[in-house]
């Protein structure tokens, strides 16, 4: 068995162990810790690279005074085989729950009229396969960061972790590869040579990554179409919402989007123990322009989720608290054009480097660790 490998400092030098395979990944999501799971425990030496402070990506729940709120993903389609796989695994299979609501509403300015199945998910565009509609979504116990919490955990220790690290390049090395990065210093750039690299990031981070090796096959994902996010959760007193929240929640028709408010899903009563009881919490979501999403600080975000509840929803009192979610141009659009530049950067890339993740095999949860599975079966010698 592999010993396990110490988090040495930035810089240190490495000695790899004969025989053992060497693999960076860059991207410590979802994508990239799944990789990384699966390759020590195919005997690899795996370097983990990660941009910002924290690992899990779009997955982060936070949990306070008995509240489970996500900041990302509520959920993947219930229909997954990959993500079950994967927490069975991981020894949290029996913490997967499913929805205790199933209905849902739609919202015309006029009142909450109830949806066939599969219509909501349709009327906002959901990239959700067709057999997938109507079927509703799985999460865990704790919220989705369980996840990537146990992924993490199952990883720590036995991989090279080092967030907060922003790389720069891939690049051919003798009979390898070198991935350039920040370092410790200022104007310092240190060098790993490895066997191996993943790149498990968005689109547009990719972009200059590979362009060494890739050349305009990679430059052109900068072109990369994608949308931004923002959500607000918020709180209440059950005795303050004067609804029944009898279902998983509403979404708004196209014409009636003010600000941007596409949808809200009432959590307390989508899944079970999300909240204490006489608590009920709602997530408000918008589709912010580019210049909302930073300019408003959270007590504008938060005044303005309740502006738009208030539309749809008799309230009798304000939040009691609230939590809001940024995401700047973090969701993939998946048209054509980005599926043909995705392939042809594959068709460009030299053997040992590959992509995983969904910003280039299909959005969402399943597809992310999908891919992640298909990617460390490709740095499998055949």
């Amino acid at each position: 068995m592999q010993a396990p490998l110490g988090p040495p400092a930035l810089g240190d030098a490495h000695v790899k162990e004969e025989g053992v395979a060497r693999i960076a990944i860059i991207g410590g999501g979802l994508a990239g810790l799944s990789v990384a799971f699966r390759r020590i425990g195919a005997g690899d030496e795996v370097l983990l690279l990660e941009g910002a402070s924290r690992f899990g990506g779009q997955l982060w729940t936070e949990r306070t005074d008995g509240l489970v709120v996500e900041h990302g993903a509520e959920g993947f389609v219930s229909g997954s085989e990959a993500v079950p796989r994967l927490a069975r695994e991981l020894g949290i299979e029996g913490d997967l729950v499913g929805q205790v609501e199933t209905r849902s509403f739609g919202f015309d300015r006029r009142g909450l009229v109830p949806l066939a199945p599969g219509e909501a998910a349709g009327f906002l565009g959901f990239q959700v396969g067709r057999g997938d509609l109507g079927k509703g979504i799985r999460t865990f116990r704790l919220g989705m960061g369980q996840l990537t919490e146990a992924l993490e955990a199952a990883v720590r220790g036995r991989v090279d972790l080092r967030p907060g690290v922003r790389v720069d390049s891939v690049e051919a090395r003798g009979a390898g590869l070198a991935v350039r990065f920040a370092g410790r210093h200022e104007d310092v750039e240190d060098v790993e040579d490895v066997d191996a690299v993943v790149v498990a990031t968005t689109a547009a981070t990719a972009a200059p990554i590979l362009s060494p090796i890739a050349g305009a096959a990679a430059a052109a994902l900068a072109e990369a179409e994608t949308v931004s996010s923002c959500t607000v959760t918020l709180a209440f007193d059950r005795g303050a919402i004067d609804h029944a929240l009898d279902g998983t929640g509403f979404v708004v028709a196209v014409d009636h989007q003010v600000h941007g408010f596409r949808a809200c899903t009432f959590i307390t009563s989508k899944f079970a123990d999300r909240a204490p009881a006489g608590v009920a919490t709602l997530r408000v979501f918008f589709r912010p322009s580019d210049d909302d999403i930073e300019a408003l600080d959270d007590a504008a975000w938060i005044a303005r989720a309740e502006a738009c509840l208030g539309t749809a929803l008799p309230l009798r009192a304000r939040a009691k608290r609230g939590w809001v979610s940024r995401w700047r141009s973090a969701l993939p659009v998946f048209t054509p054009v980005h599926q043909a530049r995705v392939a042809a950067l594959e068709a460009a890339l030299p053997k040992g480097v590959v992509l995983a993740g969904s910003a280039f095999h299909g959005s969402g949860i399943d597809a992310a660790v999908r891919s992640a599975d298909a990617a460390s079966l490709r740095l499998t010698p055949s």
